[in-house]
């Protein structure tokens, strides 16, 4: 038997001044010369196989690398080569990115290998801005005490986690949705399939973390803004699109009541004008 070894998920930063040795790894040439062998340095992809890659800014990251990350993502291999010595090694890992898109738009190609787009808004409730100050003091007086308070909720967290997982596998989704999700997909214009492959999966994993073998109407209208708004068609001038567009098209292939007609009807200003 193959011996199996458990270790815990790597997580990798890549910061925005990293060379794209330091990214992909390096030969060391003089060493394959003298002793004939393929000495290699592993890069951050290297380290991230099989775990997560976190880019901050990363709407600010060189062109050389966002190559690099769309080659490695798509593939799932990363290759090296070097004066005629070529390495090639696994590189599947989980791309996770944060950025203010005020400071520069993502290239399209890399936004698409993104599966989901979360939009993080300032907080507006006075009472909540004062319990993220407080908890921000705590932290910086003892992070050490102030993640034991939290120790427990993030136990039972990774333990939801772990067994969504396991249930993951007997989620089933309707072929009706599924045929509407392709539908909601393609009238909103939406380029290739990955939009359509993610909403799915985006749509079991929520059942799954739920506790449920089956798919609502209610887990794809969680979870199809976040998996299509980024995808959407747009001018170079306007910004990306709140989510109204999808929603809008949501609710319409699958029947549901229209917000905006009820707000109307009601005397009130739709949602996507306030």
């Amino acid at each position: 038997d193959v011996p199996v070894a458990k270790k815990k998920v790597p997580m990798v930063d890549l910061p925005l001044g990293a060379t794209e040795d330091r990214v992909c790894g390096t030969i060391d040439i003089e060493k394959a010369l003298s002793e004939g062998v393929k000495a290699f340095e592993p890069g951050l992809l290297a380290k991230a196989n099989r775990g997560i890659l976190y880019v901050d800014e990363v709407n600010l990251l060189d062109d050389h690398l966002v190559d690099v990350l769309l080659d490695s993502a798509a593939s799932g291999w990363n290759t090296v080569e070097r004066e005629g010595i070529s390495i090639r090694h696994p590189a599947q890992f989980v791309l996770v990115g944060s950025g203010n898109p005020e400071e520069g738009e993502l290239r399209p190609q890399l936004l698409d290998r993104f599966g989901m787009h979360a939009e993080i808004r300032t907080v507006r409730n006075p009472e909540l801005r004062v319990q993220i100050v407080e908890q921000r003091s705590e932290f910086d007086q003892n992070p050490g005490a102030f993640l034991e308070q939290y120790r427990e909720q993030q136990e039972d967290l990774q333990r939801k986690i772990v067994e969504a997982q396991q249930r993951l596998a007997s989620v089933n989704i309707e072929s009706e949705d599924r045929i509407r999700i392709s539908q909601v997909c393609a009238e909103l214009d939406v380029d290739g399939l990955r939009g359509d492959i993610v909403t799915n999966r985006a749509a079991k994993a929520l059942a799954a973390y739920e506790g449920r073998d089956e798919v609502t109407v209610d887990d794809i209208r969680r979870v199809i803004v976040l998996c299509l708004r980024h995808r959407l068609r747009k001018d170079p001038l306007e910004s990306m699109d709140s989510g109204y567009k999808v929603e809008k098209v949501f609710t319409q292939v699958f029947g549901l009541a229209d917000p905006d007609a009820e707000a109307s009807a009601n005397g009130r200003q739709p949602a996507g004008i306030r």
